[in-house]
């Protein structure tokens, strides 16, 4: 054996074996955390664990969901305009909110004859560049601009994208997919969960937090209250009470005090006359202390509103100023009050939700899917083997043998990578190797070539290597380019085929070429003379 031919075999054997110990020592790292036994997982859970599955093969939930940017933009408005209208009183100035245009704008009647100049002013200081002027008859309407209600609903869907993975990350769902789709829409896939109903009640429950100061009520006559409303009020029904038949509603101003935003921490307690009822007790950032003291401190003897997702939870009275902490009370069990501060505690939604889409995979038609994959895949597999060794005889056990490792260093390049094995990644696996097959079939078809033209069978070989380089390198670049396109721009599964294709591309220009080569040289190359291939 000559010295070129042994590095090439050392070379080989260091990928081999370095892929199989990656392997398992992956496989041992990701099993150790679902299991419960003593001492080490044995070796069959680590191999088991080794590749991450998708959601099609391991079972969960895929969750499409639209954000509604029109409920920040209602937000920034309802804020922005008792922000203004606060300042115009405090200047002198007596204006009186009116139905707001649109869900980015607000208008307020300013008595005529009043000074323009300190309406501007007001306008540069508390509005600045971020909204548009016009008034007509007395009225003043203020719009936001394009930038600016473009960045509004765009930070609003990378304030719900990053509040929605916190709340996934504190629940402890082992490798969730949460993606931005498009403008206003995030892609959840939570692959292995073992309660998904509720998971997905945790995701769903929007948890968008306010206190109001209330104008009146409790009221069981929601008439009555409707006939009080004016442009800064609105009407919010109560949580049902268990065993209560009526409903319950409170006028409250639509301006909050304080919102989910200016939450630090949140967690669940216990209290009530006897101990035994469920709240939430919540700790408020600094500038959320700062607004809510002075707030409560200027309404001692008041309602405050506790409204969850438009609902009014409780209205305790106000008997002194409150700053950093409160508490959300209502009929809740133990559960529900761990889920509210776990959702307070991970943040609040800046917008509602809307489901597009929901999938829910169960754990049986997953191990379905792998067994079928498998079956598929090893079938598939020894149909070509039979199918080389057949037509190329001899030559045929050398791309076999190819072929297997292509197959081992492909499984442990998923694992090391970290990538996740869908159904579509089981067809981009056989779909590699029937690419390595064909980079063998070029490699044997030129060395039948150079044989029929003459050439000693060594040359043959040298020969067949080499003019086959350029064309399996130029078929391998064109897959390789549209699988690169299918990750860049694909999403779940597609991506999954994409990055099954794209290693198993590159894995198999190494075994295809280096690999059956040094075989070639290992049976033929200590010979002195080669009367004839068996190809």
């Amino acid at each position: 054996m000559s010295k070129r031919v042994r590095w090439r075999v050392l070379l080989i054997l260091v990928v081999l074996i370095g892929a199989i110990a990656g392997f398992l020592l992956t496989g041992y790292r990701n099993a150790k955390k679902d299991w419960i036994g003593e001492g080490n997982p044995p070796l069959k859970e680590a191999a088991k664990h080794a590749i991450r599955l998708g959601l099609d093969l391991r079972g969960g939930i895929h969750l499409v969901l639209q954000v509604q940017t029109s409920d920040a933009l209602r937000a920034e408005r309802d804020e922005a305009a008792e922000r203004f209208t606060a300042e115009l009183r405090k200047e002198g100035l007596a204006p009186t909110p009116v139905p707001p245009p649109g869900d980015a704008a607000f208008a307020v009647a300013i008595p005529a004859g009043s000074d323009e100049s300190k309406i501007n002013d007001s306008v540069r200081r508390m509005l600045g560049t971020d909204w548009t002027t016009s008034a007509a008859g007395g009225t003043w309407t203020f719009r936001l601009t394009d930038p600016a209600r473009r960045a509004i609903a765009d930070t609003a869907v990378s304030q719900a994208l990053e509040t929605i993975r916190n709340r996934i990350d504190e629940f402890g769902v082992s490798e969730p997919i949460i993606a931005r789709q498009g403008e206003d829409r995030i892609l959840v896939q939570l692959p292995g969960i073992d309660d998904p109903k509720r998971v997905k009640d945790l995701i769903k429950n929007t948890a968008f937090l306010e206190l109001k100061l209330v104008e009146a009520g409790p009221s069981n006559n929601r008439g009555e209250l409707e006939a009080r409303l004016t442009p800064d009020l609105e009407l919010l029904e109560a949580r049902p009470q268990p065993g209560q038949r009526d409903s319950t509603y409170y006028l409250v101003r639509k301006a909050a005090v304080i919102t989910g935003r200016d939450m630090k921490n949140a967690r669940p307690g216990r209290g009530g006359q006897f101990g035994d009822q469920n709240h939430v007790n919540f700790f408020l950032t600094p500038g959320g202390a700062a607004k809510f003291g002075e707030a409560t401190a200027a309404n001692v003897n008041r309602f405050l509103a506790i409204v969850l997702d438009k609902k009014v939870q409780s209205a305790p009275r106000i008997n002194s100023r409150i700053d950093d902490t409160g508490v959300i009370e209502g009929s809740f069990s133990p559960e529900e009050a761990n889920d509210l501060a776990l959702v307070l505690r991970a943040g609040a939604l800046p917008a509602g939700l809307t489901y597009l889409e929901e999938r829910t995979v169960g754990p049986s038609l997953g191990a379905d899917s792998i067994r079928k994959g498998i079956r598929a895949s090893v079938l598939g597999a020894l149909l070509v083997f039979v199918a080389v060794v057949l037509y190329y005889r001899n030559a045929g056990w050398n791309a076999v043998i190819a072929l297997i490792l292509n197959g081992i260093l492909l499984a442990a390049a998923l694992s090391l990578f970290g990538a996740t094995l869908t159904l579509p990644g089981i067809a981009g696996f056989m779909l590699t190797i029937g690419m390595a097959v064909d980079s063998n079939v070029l490699v044997f078809e030129r060395v039948r070539e150079e044989l029929r033209a003459g050439r000693a069978p060594r040359t043959a070989i040298e020969n067949g290597f080499s003019k086959a380089w350029a064309t399996i390198v130029d078929t391998h670049a064109t897959v390789l380019l549209s699988a690169v396109f299918l990750f860049q721009f694909g999403t779940g599964p597609v991506r999954g085929f994409a990055v099954t294709l794209i290693l198993g591309l590159v894995i198999s220009m190494f075994t295809a070429v280096y690999v059956s080569h040094t075989i070639f040289d290992l049976v033929y190359g200590r010979r002195q003379h080669i009367d004839a291939l068996s190809i």
